[in-house]
Formats: C-alpha cells, sequence, structure tokens
C-alpha cells in the first residue's frame, strides 16, 4: 500500500479533531516531499463531510492552513537553497535548469500574481512554488495570491463534493477532463490581477 492510500485508509477511521490533525499533516508534509496528491486527499476528505467524520466549514479552515504550510516550506526551499541545490545531479534530474530558467522567466513576464495561477495547476505546483522562491519573491506575495487562490479552491471543491452526494471520482474526472479550460482561465484571472496591480500602483504618488 503506498503512502497516500494509507493516508486516506487511515482518515476514514477517524473522527473529528484526530481528522483534520491527520489531514493538516498530510497537506503541510508534502512539503517536504511526502508522495501526497493534495487533490485526491482534499476530494475524499470532503466526501467525508457526508458521513459526520469533517465538518465543511472546518475543513475548509484546516486544508487552508495546510496548503499554505506546504507551499511556504517548498518556497522557502527555493528561496533559501535554489541555486545550489539545483546544482546536484539528483535535483536536476527531477527539475532541470533549462526547465526551472523557462519558469523563472515565465513568473517575471507575469509578476507576483502568477502565483494565483500556480494553485491551480496540477502536477506542476511543486516545482512553480520552487522556481517562485529561487526568484526571491517576497513572501508576502506568496501568502496573499496563493491564500486568495487557496480561498477560491477549497470551498468550491468541499461543497461541489456535497452537491454531487460525494462521488469525488466525478469531480476528479471533470477536472481531468476539463484541465485544458482551468488552466488558461486560472491565467487569465492571474494576468488580470497583474494588470490591477500595476495600474494602482502607477497611480500611486511617488514617494518623498
Amino acid at each position: 500500500m503506498s503512502t497516500m492510500e494509507s493516508v486516506m485508509a487511515f482518515l476514514q477511521s477517524l473522527q473529528g479533531l484526530p481528522a483534520y490533525g491527520l489531514l493538516f499533516g498530510a497537506l503541510a508534509a508534502s512539503g517536504f516531499g511526502l508522495p501526497i496528491n493534495e487533490d485526491i486527499l482534499l476530494l475524499v476528505a470532503a466526501a467525508l463531510t457526508l458521513r459526520g467524520v469533517m465538518e465543511p466549514v472546518p475543513l475548509i479552515a484546516v486544508a487552508w492552513c495546510g496548503l499554505l504550510t506546504a507551499d511556504a516550506l517548498v518556497f522557502h526551499w527555493g528561496h533559501r537553497f535554489g541555486a545550489p541545490l539545483l546544482r546536484h545531479r539528483a535535483a536536476q534530474r527531477v527539475l532541470p535548469a533549462a526547465r526551472l530558467a523557462a519558469m523563472q522567466e515565465r513568473m517575471r513576464r507575469w509578476g507576483p500574481a502568477s502565483i494565483f495561477a500556480v494553485r491551480f495547476m496540477p502536477g506542476m505546483r511543486t516545482a512553480l512554488f520552487f522556481a517562485a522562491g529561487s526568484l526571491r519573491i517576497p513572501y508576502r506575495h506568496l501568502f496573499v495570491f496563493d491564500g486568495a487562490a487557496a480561498l477560491v479552491e477549497l470551498p468550491l471543491l468541499v461543497y461541489g463534493v456535497r452537491y454531487v452526494g460525494g462521488r469525488w471520482q466525478d469531480i476528479l474526472a471533470g477536472v481531468q477532463r476539463f484541465q485544458a479550460v482551468l488552466i488558461p482561465a486560472a491565467l487569465l484571472l492571474a494576468a488580470s490581477a497583474v494588470l490591477l496591480f500595476l495600474w494602482r500602483r502607477r497611480g500611486r504618488p511617488p514617494r518623498q
């Protein structure tokens, strides 16, 4: 049984505070490299609200804290060890220097608001958060934009699962099917946020 399957099986056997604690721990541990699929874990947790294992609002709050903890850890590794770490042969197998450079260039082009779009990119989040950290983007931008994206994602996911009666497999299949639409939409939102940020910044009076 894989780590992911073990966590999900254990989560379904718990109730109340222990379940919230395991969910937070599993999400946060993904920032240390634990092989956890955040999306599937959150879908399962949302389905468990139908059984009374957890409640929707506390689940959203705990998951929000867990996601930001994991993302901040990956961001921190990039911020602190980005360039030296990537010189190691093992690291370059996971994230080649050319791929990191391309990701960094995209983030320079879109600015810090690109972090908002990263939350909606399954399979690319870790590498992109690491790239953002290696660019020395301020931590406050991570918490503002990633936190805002998680506040959009989590209620939609939790109440979406409850709406379809806990058939989280249907939602997962739908996300995979329409991923080509969701990612450009997320990028469009990020671009709008960048333009708004630049417009407001241009309108500020110069500092004396």
